[in-house]
Formats: structure tokens, C-alpha cells, sequence
């Protein structure tokens, strides 16, 4: 910035002689300009509201005080430990302890009423498949035997078919043909014996 846009006015004040060699000294100190040192002091004064005028007495003095605040602070958190925490870390610990023996407990149930599910279903399974071998059988026993009769009907009906044929061939013989008619009639009986 150009120095003609500052409108910053200065304004002199007077020290003794002991507060401008104390200001020269955190000067070259610090590096800085008299007028930084006092902007800066007074900034520092203001925001940390200490009153210039009550000095403290001594800097163990305010150590002190403030070790005083930090024990109150201490006792405080563990004040507040021994009364609030721990009873609500006990309560936490003893509801985690029964959330994870009733955890444990529900697993076992379940696992239980799973092996007890899975060897019913499994004697369930073992019963029908008997149920369904013993039906297969008797299915394959009737085929057979439906198979045997259907072998003893078609013999039955190749007889009755051939018998057909000699009765209708022992009906075209006249009478001239009796030892045709003889031999069909052997043939016929032996056919029905048979």
C-alpha cells in the first residue's frame, strides 16, 4: 500500500527512562519497533484482561495459583470419574456381560433346535425313501407280473388265433377229407391240452 491510503495517526507518549530501556530491550530482543512492542503489549493486556494497574507479586505466585486451578480441575475430573464414570462403566460392563451370556445362551438354543430340526427332517427323509423303495417295488413286482400275463395273454391269443384257423379249416373240409378232418381234430385237442 502507498502511504498516501494510510490514515493511520500516531500520537507520542512519555516513559520514564527504566520502561523505555525495558521497551529497547524486547526490541532488539524480539526484533521489532517501539511502537510494535507497545501495540502488541497493549493487544495482550486487553485479550488476557489484566488489569496493568494490580501487578502480579511474583511469577511463583501466579504459578501457584494456576497449579491451584489445575488441582481443582483434576480433582473435579475424578470427582466426577469416581461418581459418574465408573458406576456407568460398571452398568455398561455388566449389560455387555449379560447381552453376551444371552448371546451365547440363544446360540445354543438355536444350534440345539437346529440338530433336533435336521435329525427329524433327516428320519422324515430316511421314512419316505423307505416308503418310496418298498412302493418302487411293488410297482416293479406288479410290472412283472403284468409283463408275465400280457406274455401269457399274447400266447393265449396266438392259440386261440391258430385254434381259429384249424376250427375254420376243419369246417371248409368236406367229406371226402377224413383223414384231414382227423388229423385237425388231433391237432385241435392237442392244441387245447397244451
Amino acid at each position: 500500500m502507498s502511504n498516501s491510503n494510510r490514515k493511520t495517526i500516531f500520537t507520542t507518549i512519555s516513559i520514564d527512562k527504566e520502561t523505555a530501556a525495558l521497551v529497547e530491550k524486547i526490541c532488539k530482543r524480539y526484533s521489532l519497533k517501539k511502537s510494535e512492542v507497545v501495540k502488541l503489549a497493549f493487544g495482550y493486556i486487553d485479550k488476557a484482561h489484566i488489569n496493568p494497574s494490580e501487578a502480579p507479586e511474583s511469577v511463583k505466585s501466579e504459578l501457584a495459583k494456576i497449579n491451584k486451578r489445575q488441582n481443582d480441575i483434576i480433582r473435579f475430573i475424578r470427582h466426577y470419574e469416581e461418581e459418574q464414570l465408573n458406576p456407568m462403566i460398571r452398568a455398561t460392563n455388566s449389560i455387555a456381560l449379560r447381552f453376551d451370556t444371552i448371546g451365547k445362551t440363544l446360540e445354543t438354543l438355536i444350534l440345539s433346535q437346529l440338530e433336533t430340526s435336521q435329525e427329524k427332517q433327516t428320519a422324515v427323509l430316511k421314512k419316505l425313501n423307505e416308503q418310496f423303495c418298498n412302493h418302487a417295488d411293488v410297482i416293479n413286482n406288479q410290472s412283472k407280473q403284468i409283463n408275465a400275463l400280457y406274455q401269457i395273454h399274447q400266447r393265449d391269443y396266438k392259440k386261440l388265433l391258430h385254434l381259429i384257423q384249424l376250427y375254420s379249416e376243419l369246417s371248409a373240409c368236406g367229406v371226402m377229407d377224413s383223414k384231414r378232418k382227423e388229423n385237425l381234430k388231433a391237432e385241435i385237442i392237442n392244441l387245447i391240452n397244451t
